[in-house]
């Protein structure tokens, strides 16, 4: 798909959106709600515009979050990419259903994401976390829908703009 300069700047822009909402402080009662926002966008981008967002790019842009989170090098960057394939793997059948039912796809795909980084946690020696650990898949599953049709809207705008 040939995608316009307006439109892969709209990939761009809500790319460094997520990544600046994820960086977003927040206080500490509310640290286990805070979805992954960069995940989130990817996968949406991943699925409505094939090619553009590919596992060079799903790396590049886990390396940034990485950079800028202080985590591990490569942890994210490692998470984003999994998902990325797995998504481009099942885009065909993700697409066919609505948003709320793609909700419970996300959910799998995040839930993966966490056990990636329980994986990476307990090869470093780290003490494995609690169960609030768990709680952003579910924030980010109860989100994807109003996150889609926001997305979806922004792009059919920027279509209309364009004709």
């Amino acid at each position: 798909m040939n995608l316009g300069r307006e439109s892969r700047g709209l990939v761009v822009l809500t790319i460094v959106s997520a990544v600046l909402l994820s960086m977003v402080k927040l206080p500490e009662m509310l640290l286990p709600f805070k979805p992954y926002w960069v995940a989130l966008v990817v996968v949406y981008w991943t699925l409505e515009t094939p090619g553009v967002i590919n596992l060079g790019l799903a790396f590049l842009v886990g390396l940034v979050v990485d950079i800028l989170s202080g985590s591990l090098m490569g942890l994210h960057a490692l998470s984003l990419v999994v998902m990325v394939f797995l998504v481009q793997r099942f885009r065909y059948r993700l697409r066919f259903f609505p948003p709320w039912q793609q909700a419970l796809s996300v959910l799998g795909l995040l839930v993966n994401d966490r056990i990636i980084l329980i994986w990476i946690i307990v090869l470093l020696g780290e003490p494995i976390p609690t169960w609030e650990h768990w709680l952003p898949p579910l924030i980010g599953m109860a989100l994807w829908p109003w996150l889609f049709l926001l997305l979806d809207r922004l792009r059919a705008r920027m279509r209309s703009g364009r004709s």
